[in-house]
């Protein structure tokens, strides 16, 4: 199957398809949401990422309707930018969203195997890339986290690696080759940050989370395939709190927190569209009062959820693979 965003529908299909049914108790207390299907204010077709900014700002990647959408933190509609193209700010479906100190905001644009650089208000700044394998070319560049230096790691999924960049787009380094070995990649899919510069990456197709230091040195992994504790279904979403805590969401309907180093924690989630449901939660953010949005693919919409002191009970899911290749 095409890894490009026309793959991803039929991708979708077959998972849900396969009937992925989990049952458990909410982990985390569901405050409220927004989001239908479509092409208005405010609405979503494909959305994929989520980011805040330091006012608090949600920012969406909608990666179906080729546009960045900018929400208060209570969902308010605040603006938009980007159309379908391969001009100066347009996109062939954005796929990752991330905001340094500063407030500019990265996206990757898929289809035309870049980064693009804007204001926090959506002013066309710079981009960089091209399709290849080369030192800054991307293949499918898949998700862009900024670290607290402005430093910019891109998950260039097709070509198995996360290369970083000045905040200019100036190529630094990169690592990672394609396989299942420490520091290997099958299709890197969520990249996040912790307060000391490490980075977390969820290596989807390998249904793992892996852990470096901002060059690139192994630290960690967990994970595997399965529906227990810890394991995972395509993880893509992943995010870490103030605590360091990281949350993931994977494409079996549910997240999961952990330590920093790897133990598991919690989870919630079910397979719907009811509050605290999902379908297929593609990316997650948490903000520093540890409120958690979760977008999602196929219901269209942000959820935000709130800690809560009660631990999750046990889960049982049915078993599903996801196979993207």
């Amino acid at each position: 199957m095409s890894r490009s965003r026309f793959g991803w529908a039929a991708f979708f299909a077959l998972l849900s398809s396969c009937g992925v049914v989990p049952s458990m108790a909410q982990a985390q207390t569901y405050l409220f949401q927004w989001g239908t299907s479509g092409s208005g204010n405010g609405q979503f077709n494909g959305a994929v990422r989520v980011a805040l900014d330091a006012s608090g700002n949600v920012y969406v990647a909608d990666g179906g309707n080729n546009r960045i959408q900018q929400f208060t933190s209570a969902g308010t509609y605040l603006s938009q930018w980007g159309s379908g193209g391969s001009g100066n700010g347009q996109f062939q479906f954005v796929t990752g969203v991330a905001i340094d100190a500063g407030g500019n905001v990265f996206a990757t644009d898929q289809g035309n195997r870049r980064v693009e650089k804007f204001t926090g208000t959506g002013t066309y700044l710079t981009q960089w890339g091209t399709a290849g394998s080369g030192n800054g070319q991307f293949q499918n560049p898949y998700a862009v986290a900024v670290d607290g230096s402005g430093n910019v790691y891109v998950a260039d999924a097709g070509n198995n690696r996360i290369q970083k960049f000045t905040n200019s787009g100036t190529y630094l380094t990169q690592w990672g080759t394609a396989g299942g070995g420490d520091g290997q990649f099958d299709y890197p899919s969520g990249l996040a940050l912790d307060g000391s510069g490490n980075l977390y990456v969820a290596d989807g197709n390998n249904h793992r989370v892996q852990k470096f230091t901002g060059s690139g040195a192994f630290l960690a992994k967990w994970g595997s395939f399965g529906a227990g504790n810890g394991q995972f279904n395509f993880p893509h979403g992943i995010a870490v709190d103030g605590a360091g805590n990281v949350y993931v969401s994977e494409l079996g309907d549910r997240a999961q927190i952990f330590t920093s180093g790897g133990t598991y924690l919690t989870q919630w989630g079910s397979s719907g569209s009811g509050n605290g449901q999902f379908r297929y939660p593609a990316g997650l953010v948490v903000s520093p009062s540890d409120n958690i949005y979760v977008v999602e693919y196929f219901n269209s919409r942000v959820q935000v959820f709130g800690p809560s002191p009660t631990p999750a009970r046990s889960a049982s899911w049915g078993k599903v693979k996801a196979l993207y290749r």
